[in-house]
């Protein structure tokens, strides 16, 4: 690596993490000033989830490390150990590789044992996506890494506002808005037509996309949550497109539940998606139904009608696209009435791009990252951090 560049090096565990950043990684990797590597690890590894470590590989980045973890059988505990796995893995391939800087998104459990690994390695640690509130384990999971994190870089001024009231220094906290909303409307490869004839599937009917992930107290009842949901939009006339949920437990009965409903021309069940057809299906479906952070975040790009399910983002700000609902079969039979389909006539492409603001920002999050990154001081007074109170 060049002396004369900082060097970033970015943690990506899942195949939405990557989806989020690769356009700002990208610019990270062509900025002049910075130099790029990727700590790859958990999903991206595992050929029941994609192997989607075929993405990253694809784009050239650098890959400073793979840290497999056990993927099968997830538990809560099997997650916790998982955490330690990584944190020994991360450990190794950060005190090799030395970079400036650690970047890390979200709450998920790679993102944790990251920043404590760099933490203890006297890396500072950028977190993007702090600040925000879900309500789920993954709230105090994303809390624990923005305590761990010396750089902050918020989706909202709420999210600011609520980092500096935890004690973070307001001087390290940056609104740059969410990644995950650059170059989106542009991400749209194909219209509504295409992509159902490729599936066997008809334009001209209602199409709903669903994406549910278990959500780690309620476990037990992910599967017959997930059947339950996907049963009304079938009987309501909903051809569905469904991902299969992450890697967390509870993750195999909704992956049954996905696969004992899938027929063709009804219901199609993907392991992976690439981000601009997953965008593609998103910009043109009728509905978004599920508890995925795509419908809260970037659905309101293309004005998509999103039902969110239950709690795992309870409390996150919304759009005015979004309708809350508890994971209930006469709720969501409710909710789907306000939803007009077919929402795009076969043959006319896409919905229109929607022109209202979005409260997570304006598309240009990653040309602000990067010039953060390039330019901020990492001075030794920025790792010795403690609260602002």
């Amino acid at each position: 690596m060049s002396p004369s560049k900082r060097r970033v090096c970015y943690v990506t565990g899942t195949r939405a993490d990557f989806g989020l950043m690769v356009s700002t990684l990208r610019l990270i990797a062509q900025h002049p000033a910075l130099e790029l590597s990727v700590l790859v690890t958990g999903m991206h590894l595992a050929e029941e989830f994609g192997l989607t470590v075929r993405e990253v590989e694809a784009e050239g980045f650098s890959i400073a490390a793979r840290v497999p973890c056990q993927l099968s059988q997830p538990t809560g505990a099997q997650m916790a150990r998982n955490i330690g796995q990584m944190l020994i893995g991360f450990v190794d391939a950060l005190e090799s590789a030395r970079p400036d800087l650690l970047l890390v998104l979200g709450d998920r459990g790679e993102m944790l044992a990251g920043a404590l690994a760099a933490a203890h390695l006297g890396i500072p640690v950028a977190h993007i996506h702090g600040g925000e509130r879900s309500g789920t384990v993954d709230e105090p999971v994303r809390h624990a890494i923005s305590k761990l994190a010396h750089l902050h870089f918020v989706a909202t001024e709420q999210a600011r506002d609520r980092l500096i009231r935890m004690g973070e220094q307001g001087q390290h906290v940056h609104v740059t808005g969410a990644p995950g909303l650059d170059g989106l409307q542009s991400l749209v490869c194909a219209d509504r037509s295409r992509l159902c004839a490729a599936e066997g599937l008809d334009a001209g009917r209602a199409l709903a996309l669903f994406v549910y992930h278990p959500v780690l107290q309620e476990a037990a009842e992910a599967g017959g949550q997930a059947r339950a949901s996907l049963q009304v939009l079938l009987e309501q006339g909903y051809q569905i497109v469904a991902l299969q949920p992450n890697s967390d437990a509870g993750c195999e009965p909704v992956r049954q539940a996905l696969l004992a409903l899938q027929q063709p021309g009804q219901m199609v069940v993907k392991t992976h998606l690439p981000r601009a057809q997953f965008v593609s299906w998103m910009a043109c479906a009728d509905v978004f139904v599920g508890n995925s952070s795509s419908g809260i975040i970037e659905a309101a790009t293309f004005d998509t009608p999103v039902i969110n399910l239950g709690s795992r983002q309870n409390m996150r700000e919304r759009n005015a696209n979004v309708t809350d609902i508890p994971v209930s079969a006469m709720a969501l039979r409710a909710a789907l009435q306000g939803v007009a389909s077919p929402r795009a006539a076969p043959g006319l492409g896409t919905a229109q791009p929607n022109r209202a603001t979005n409260v997570y920002g304006d598309g240009a999050s990653g040309p602000r990252i990067a010039r953060l990154l390039a330019e901020l001081a990492l001075t030794p007074e920025l790792m010795a951090k403690c609260n602002a109170y």
